[in-house]
């Protein structure tokens, strides 16, 4: 595994049209995959920009993690976290340059009618349009950036920005089912909220969703093990989709999903040993729903959690990802929680 990523620049570097036709006609191998993967310069650099005019960070805040689904939707997204009070998002899926979300550069889009700041990584870099659904909606239409990835969205100055790259497998090199053709893996970005009471981490994450719970054990314990060696035991929020699967999906399941979930998923036992919890700040509740193409399909997971250590969390809450005419912007739901940072060090 590559080192943790922290340079930082104003903007994801372009892929060039010739290296993404060459990783088209290549061979899919994982030698191949990890060639372009060291070659290609976005995924190896940050995309920062601060408040136009930072936040003070207050004693109590309100943070979000959302999977946006592409955020082809940034103006409804920014009014539901607007209502949410989050004054911070830790944003998976987040498109720039695609053409199923408008080739816009998303993240930019929803941080700038409140003049917020963020920071972007590239956790693949699209050689298609898309999936099946968005290939044939988009046929003939070109992305200008090609960038999928994760962010974090705040009103307050972060400081210390850094990519963790979770795995690079390749497995989405050769698609799936034929579409959705990749080449990166899942990551983190972490950044450091400036002027906190005490010292307070921010981490916005997405493990793999077409893997095993002993991969996601994996992937979470390569994070802890690169927070651990960035911040040893400092004060951090954990945010994003988990893809937790095999939780249970039943009534009685879900309603104890929070009681013991590393039964299911062995990536709780790392988060426990590495002092974080998830009761104070999760509801049992799904966060799955059918999105925008009426896809997935029931009975619903809870894959997207919030963890935290060293600062209070009250009022967990999951909030429909749902625009003014109950139709939806995504296929997970927003889950928000309150923290409290007064007096607290570890």
């Amino acid at each position: 595994m590559r080192a943790v990523v922290d340079r930082v620049e104003s903007r994801i570097p372009k892929v060039d049209e010739s290296v993404l036709q060459a990783a088209r006609s290549a061979e899919k191998s994982a030698d191949e995959h990890a060639r372009f993967l060291a070659r290609i310069e976005a995924l190896h650099v940050l995309e920062m920009h601060p408040p136009v005019d930072p936040a003070p960070v207050p004693g109590h805040l309100t943070i979000a993690a959302f999977n946006c689904e592409r955020l082809k939707y940034p103006d409804i997204a920014r009014r539901l976290l607007n209502q949410a009070g989050a004054s911070i998002a830790l944003l998976s899926e987040v498109d720039g340059g695609m053409a199923r979300s408008g080739n816009r550069h998303t993240v930019e889009t929803l941080a700038a009618p409140n003049q917020e700041g963020y920071v972007f990584g590239v956790e693949f870099v699209e050689l298609d349009l898309g999936d099946e659904n968005e290939t044939r909606i988009h046929a003939g239409e070109t992305n200008r950036g090609s960038f999928h990835g994760n962010a974090i969205v705040s009103a307050h100055a972060l400081a210390d920005p850094k990519l963790v790259r979770l795995e690079e497998s390749g497995r989405w090199f050769a698609g799936r089912n034929g579409w959705q053709h990749r080449i990166g893996g899942r990551i983190a970005i972490v950044a450091r909220l400036e002027g906190a009471a005490v010292p307070l981490w921010v981490v916005s994450v997405h493990l793999e969703s077409q893997s095993d719970p002993d991969d996601r054990a994996m992937q979470m314990r390569r994070l802890l093990e690169a927070l651990d060696d960035l911040a040893p035991d400092a004060a951090m929020v954990i945010g994003g989709d988990f893809n937790t699967k095999a939780l249970p999906r039943d009534a009685a399941g879900l309603a104890a999903v929070l009681d013991d979930p590393e039964r299911f998923e062995p990536l709780f036992a790392h988060v426990r040993r590495a002092g974080f919890e998830w009761a104070s700040c999760n509801r049992s509740a799904a966060t799955q729903r059918a999105g925008p193409l009426d896809e997935p399909n029931p009975p619903y997971g809870k894959l997207d959690w919030l963890l935290v250590r060293g600062v209070t969390a009250s009022n967990p809450r999951v909030i429909p990802a749902l625009d003014e005419n109950s139709l939806p912007i995504s296929d997970h739901e927003i889950v928000c929680v309150d923290v409290s940072i007064e007096n607290r060090s570890r």
